[in-house]
């Protein structure tokens, strides 16, 4: 475009911008008031509907500790069989499905997007990627190996339950005792006790380290009293089940609870 081209195209420019005038000038007030104001109505209620899409989310995470059966669990929720679930995962397994058990049922059914993070520590990190997603958060315990890793467990559970991304949102948290089908398997009740007298010694213990080492998180319980889940900013509710055997039906109802059809 050479010099002149450009000139001239200015001189269009300016005209159009004074018929733009003209045009609002001739506008009686009254009607002016009225457009404006249904732009921006307009505009706020488009605003409103992104914001809520964004609060609607489909994704269920899967964590816990290594082994404690997250993987078994995720394919009974996809295939209702556990037979790719043998092997320990080293990166997530990740996919957006109807629930296995919903597949027989009529009407149109949101898809669940579930997510089973792999429980070793060097990969926890990938964790933070999915948490600000995250409809609820099911945390897998394994009920016959408990008490050895009850500690680690508790350190992990600790962590997720004092994440920004989880407590801002009050991401609904599910412990889930996998394994229930064994007979030297611990009871639920057992295991939440345990779990929160843990967690109360983690509780005092990251207390006294600086704030700035713990700027991300936030305080769990009631200062002066025994830390309980129910003093938890989001809720945490207790369930079973056996990844093995197929039965899941709380860990199901947790989903559908949290992920509407």
């Amino acid at each position: 475009m050479d010099k002149e081209q450009v000139e001239q195209l200015k001189i269009q420019m300016q005209q159009w911008v004074n018929e733009a005038e003209k045009f609002i000038n001739d506008i009686p007030p009254v009607q002016l008031y009225v457009a404006v104001g249904v732009v921006l109505s307009t505009l706020i209620l488009l605003l409103i509907i992104r914001l809520f899409k964004r609060t609607t989310s489909n994704t269920i995470v899967l964590t816990g500790l290594s082994g404690s059966g997250k993987t078994f669990l995720f394919y009974q929720l996809r295939d209702g069989s556990a037979h790719q679930g043998t092997v320990t995962s080293m990166e997530p397994n990740e996919g957006s499905f109807i629930l296995h058990s919903e597949e027989d049922k009529k009407g149109k059914l949101k898809p669940v997007h579930v997510v089973d993070v792999p429980g070793h520590s060097r990969l926890r990190p990938k964790l933070d990627e999915f948490l600000p997603q995250a409809a609820g958060v099911v945390f897998v315990v394994d009920s016959v190996e408990f008490l050895p890793n009850c500690r680690p467990a508790s350190e992990y559970l600790y962590e997720i339950l004092t994440k920004a991304s989880v407590v801002k949102k009050k991401v609904p948290v599910l412990l889930l005792c996998n394994k229930v089908d064994k007979v030297t398997a611990h009871t639920t009740e057992f295991i939440r006790k345990q779990l929160e007298k843990e967690i109360d010694k983690l509780r005092t213990s990251r207390t006294a380290v600086s704030d700035a080492d713990i700027s991300n998180e936030y305080t769990l319980g009631v200062p002066g009293e025994p830390f309980a889940f129910s003093q938890c900013h989001n809720r945490v509710i207790v369930a079973e089940a056996s990844g093995l055997t197929g039965e899941i039906s709380q860990l199901e109802k947790f989903i559908r609870e949290n992920v509407k059809p």
